[in-house]
């Protein structure tokens, strides 16, 4: 096992200069597309690849657990709440230098990992990609010895936009506390933009609204907590995702710091080696294309890319000739459209 933090480069502005030569192949690429394109069937180049799976990018809103942790231990409601908002907001910041997109995980890959906490209590995260069209991710957290819990699925959907591309993330992810509490706290995910792709600079942006708390576009945060009962604003919540978070109450002038980027410590997750992990793991089945990126041998990593989708496509051929239907390795399907962790079992 390796422990592996897995920090980027960070960079509040989200930016990137493109070379030339990069420039070219991704106009070439524009230059094919219509606005409100789906971008599912566009093959892009290695250069705008994030060296890691999407499956393994949700384990960044995990990255500031002791958050949650402590929210599961409070008696006050609005406390709690306050603490699931914290948390929320506090995986935005951690994003790869530029403007940069996971790969698109195949069907049947896994990613695994382990958290180890302060007081000795674990968790485990597991996510696999269940669906290949529509794509959807799930994903499973559990700390059974604090009484925490996530999971949830992804389903991107991405479009050309214009001047821009957007990757609107469909699918919610739930946090369950059972210890004290029997409650669970619906999150919808912030759609992703990636801005100034045919004029100006290129930028990575977080927008629109997470139902419940959040509005706000170029790095800004601006929410309200409201009472569901009565409509009442109890707080509003101000700053920016990557740097620091404000909150204070509605009718109160001064306002308290509630998240800082600057200080807050990414906890590290526990990953098996390549090595010893199977074969659809995440990180053993894209390593070669990792390798050639960290390499900056944009050639190789292309063909290593292109050789994991063809493997996908024949997959699929053989499955229909067969006649069989994909079951997912950790995920029961239920009403045929959500997903529910199983277990561990191989």
């Amino acid at each position: 096992m390796s422990s592996n933090n897995d920090s980027t480069d960070a960079d509040p502005e989200c930016t990137e200069v493109l070379e030339d030569s990069s420039k070219s192949i991704l106009m070439g690429i524009i230059s094919q597309l219509s606005k409100n394109m789906d971008l599912s069937k566009v093959t892009l180049p290695t250069f705008v690849l994030e060296p890691r799976s999407m499956l393994e990018r949700v384990t960044d809103f995990m990255s500031h657990p002791t958050l949650l942790l402590e929210a599961s231990t409070k008696t006050d409601s609005l406390a709690r709440f306050l603490d699931v908002v914290k948390y929320f907001l506090s995986g935005w910041h951690i994003k790869p230098k530029g403007v940069k997109k996971p790969y698109n995980p195949v069907l049947g890959e896994v990613f695994k990992c382990k958290y180890t906490y302060d007081d000795g209590s674990e968790a485990i995260y597991v996510a696999e990609q269940v669906s290949h069209h529509p794509p959807i991710s799930a994903f499973y957290y559990g700390s059974p010895e604090n009484g925490v819990y996530i999971h949830g699925d992804l389903r991107p959907k991405s479009r050309f936009l214009g001047n821009s591309a957007a990757t609107l993330m469909e699918g919610e992810n739930h946090i369950v506390f059972t210890h004290l509490h029997n409650e669970q706290y619906d999150i919808t995910m912030p759609n992703v933009y990636a801005r100034g792709i045919l004029f100006g600079k290129m930028v990575m942006e977080l927008g629109d609204s997470c139902v419940g708390f959040f509005s706000g576009q170029y790095n800004s945060v601006c929410g309200k907590v409201k009472k569901e009962s009565t409509g009442e604003i109890l707080y509003e919540i101000s700053g920016q995702w990557s740097n620091e978070i404000f909150i204070k109450m509605a009718k109160a002038s001064n306002k308290t710091l509630f998240f800082d980027v600057k200080t807050a410590n990414i906890h590290p997750k526990t990953v098996h080696d390549i090595a010893d992990q199977d074969p659809m793991e995440s990180r053993r089945l894209w390593s070669k294309v990792t390798d050639a990126i960290l390499r900056n041998d944009m050639d190789t990593a292309t063909a290593e890319k292109t050789a994991i989708e063809n493997k996908q496509r024949e997959a699929v051929k053989q499955r229909e000739a067969e006649r069989k239907q994909f079951k997912p390795r950790f995920f029961n399907v239920i009403n045929e459209d959500d997903f529910v962790f199983k277990g561990l079992q191989t």
